[in-house]
Formats: structure tokens, C-alpha cells, sequence
């Protein structure tokens, strides 16, 4: 029994919904925690250069992350449950650990810092509609009107929060002006999506820690390395900066770790229907988190966009609502309802 279990165990008087609450609102200020934390670091500069640079953060915000999950989950890498993993199960879990452990942070952390937070918020809301195309594209998965119209007009809203903003890193792609903040998010969120359903359909069944550990430790190596190559040896000067780590500890354990555990226990505990309306809530807290903590109002494209973006979640509840009661009996049903709220989540910090 790993120490999850036991403090899980420790827990079972604590409703569901309470930890379901608490995981919302640890998500839903991870990206307004990730750019003040920069502006923290850009006060106390280490041999000229920030020390909590976002390179920095990811890099040791995954190695904080990793050293928590050990400690978490490292009872489930034993011979017994990595001999019942097969080569197509070890292509899959690096094809996931580069696309969800290095890619897509890398891409969301570099928005971050070239537009506002809501604007990659807003963006990354692309991911939910996405990984349910690809579901009923290459998976044949059924899904009820409800969460085909919700996602559909989720994806309006993206694309009017994208083509509406005005920003000042634009690039032209065909005489429509981009932000280049915004397109990064996009590809983020894309490819999120893909791992995501890599995930679902190949990896359900390896081990949450062999998963959680290989994705992290894989995905720190790779842009480890990959921002050594583009940016050089330099970019990593202020790596041993106490000041990052103090900071990067309470970041790795609060942000990831914590609010992956609070979310897991909230879903065990609760019905999937809950799980989702709670989780669509991430959006509105985002969205708080960012005034409140960055003094980011929202603008008259975010509050566009956001609007179609919070309809589609609506009606997309209905659906949710209406195959996690008819799931209620069927346990693979019900795993995949689980699934959908996990991928309609959006950015967990990392």
C-alpha cells in the first residue's frame, strides 16, 4: 500500500466534492501562480538573469514534481507490474511523455510569457472539443448530441478568443493576424489532446505511478536538452538559485502534486456527473486567479470568447450528465466518462 493509500484511508470522512473544490481551485490558479512567480524572480536577479525564469520553473517545478511522485509511487515499479508492460506499451508511454511531458508545457510556458494568462486559459479550452474529434475520428467512440453541439460551440469560442484579441506578438498567416501567444497555446492544447487519447485508448491500464513517473521523468530530460540545444548553456544559470528552489517546492508539491491527489480522491469519491459540473468551473477560477493575483482584466475579445466558451460547457454538461447516468452500471462506460472530465481539465500547472 503506497502512502496515498494510507493517507487516502485516513481521509474517507472528508466528502468527495471538497476535494473535487480544492483540485478546481489549485488548477485554476496554476497559470496566474506560474507568471507571478516570474515577476517575482525578475525582482531578485541572480548574476543579471531571473532565476525563476519559465524554463527554470518547468525544469525544476518537473524535478520537484518527480521527487513527490517517488515518493508517492515508486512501490508500483516492481518486476511484477514492468513485465506485464509490453514494447507497444513503452512506445505509447514515450510518445505521451514527449507530447504531454515536454511539448506541451514547453509551448504553454512559452504563451505564458508573450500574452495575457487568459488568453492561454481561454485557448487551451481548444483541447476538450479536440481530443472528442479525434475520439469519434480514430476511436469510434459514441457520443450524444448534447457534448457534440457543447464542444462545438466550446471550439467558436476558442477561435473568436484567438482571432478577436489583440496582441502585441502577431504574426500573418494567410492576411488574418495571429498572436503568437495564442498560437503556441493552440499547439499545446493539440497536443495535449493527442496524448490524451493515446492515453485512453493504449495506456488505461499501467499503473498510475509507472505512468505518472515515466511521463514526468522523460518529459524533463527531453526539454532539458532540447532548450540547452535552442537557447544554450546559459539559459540554465540560475538552475541552483536557492531562491527557485524554495519557490519550486512549494510549486511541484502544491500545484501538481497535491491537486493530482485531491482530484483523484474527489472522483473516486464522487459521482462522475459531480465531477464534471465542478470541473467547469476551472474556467471562472482561472479567470478570477488572474485578476486577482495579476491585476488581468479581462478584454472584450476574453469576455467574447469566454462567453461562448461557458455555453458550450453548459450544454456539454447535459450530455455528460445524460451518459454518466446511463454508465452508472458499466464500469468501462463510466472510465471513459472520467476520462472526458480529466481531458476537459485543461492545464494542471504542468
Amino acid at each position: 500500500m503506497t502512502n496515498l493509500e494510507n493517507w487516502t484511508r485516513s481521509n474517507q470522512k472528508i466528502p468527495g466534492q471538497l476535494y473535487l473544490w480544492l483540485a478546481v481551485i489549485i488548477f485554476g490558479i496554476s497559470s496566474a501562480v506560474t507568471r507571478k512567480l516570474t515577476e517575482i524572480g525578475a525582482q531578485h536577479f541572480t548574476d543579471g538573469q531571473n532565476p525563476i525564469s519559465l524554463c527554470n520553473v518547468l525544469f525544476v517545478g518537473n524535478l520537484c514534481a518527480l521527487l513527490v511522485l517517488i515518493t508517492l509511487y515508486g512501490q508500483q515499479w516492481n518486476r511484477t507490474n514492468l513485465r506485464e508492460l509490453s514494447r507497444y506499451d513503452w512506445i505509447n508511454l514515450i510518445i505521451v511523455a514527449l507530447l504531454a511531458g515536454a511539448i506541451a508545457p514547453a509551448l504553454i510556458f512559452q504563451a505564458l510569457a508573450l500574452t495575457q494568462v487568459n488568453n492561454v486559459v481561454l485557448v487551451g479550452r481548444l483541447e476538450p472539443p479536440l481530443a472528442l474529434a479525434f475520439s469519434i475520428w480514430f476511436l469510434q467512440e459514441r457520443v450524444n448530441r448534447w457534448e457534440a453541439i457543447g464542444a462545438i460551440v466550446a471550439f467558436i469560442g476558442v477561435i473568436l478568443t484567438i482571432f478577436l484579441q489583440p496582441s502585441p506578438h502577431l504574426m500573418q498567416m494567410r492576411m488574418v493576424n495571429i498572436g503568437i501567444g495564442e498560437l503556441l497555446a493552440a499547439i499545446g492544447a493539440i497536443a495535449l489532446a493527442i496524448s490524451t487519447i493515446i492515453g485512453k485508448n493504449q495506456l488505461s491500464q499501467v499503473p498510475l505511478g509507472i505512468y505518472g513517473i515515466f511521463r514526468t521523468a522523460l518529459g524533463t530530460i527531453v526539454f532539458f536538452f532540447a532548450a540547452l540545444v535552442l537557447y544554450g548553456s546559459d539559459h540554465f544559470m540560475g538552475v541552483f538559485s536557492p531562491f527557485l528552489w524554495q519557490w519550486m517546492l512549494a510549486y511541484g508539491v502544491v500545484i501538481v502534486v497535491l491537486g493530482q491527489s485531491f482530484w483523484i480522491r474527489g472522483l473516486r469519491a464522487s459521482t462522475v456527473s459531480t465531477a464534471s459540473i465542478v470541473s467547469s468551473f476551472m474556467l471562472i477560477v482561472s479567470v478570477l486567479a488572474a485578476y486577482w493575483i495579476l491585476s488581468e482584466a479581462p478584454t472584450q475579445a476574453q469576455y467574447i470568447g469566454g462567453s461562448v466558451i461557458l455555453i458550450g460547457l453548459f450544454l456539454s454538461q447535459i450530455g455528460i450528465r445524460q451518459a454518466s447516468q446511463n454508465a452508472i452500471s458499466d464500469r468501462s462506460s463510466l472510465q471513459v466518462e472520467q476520462v472526458k472530465i480529466e481531458t476537459g481539465m485543461g492545464f494542471k500547472g504542468i
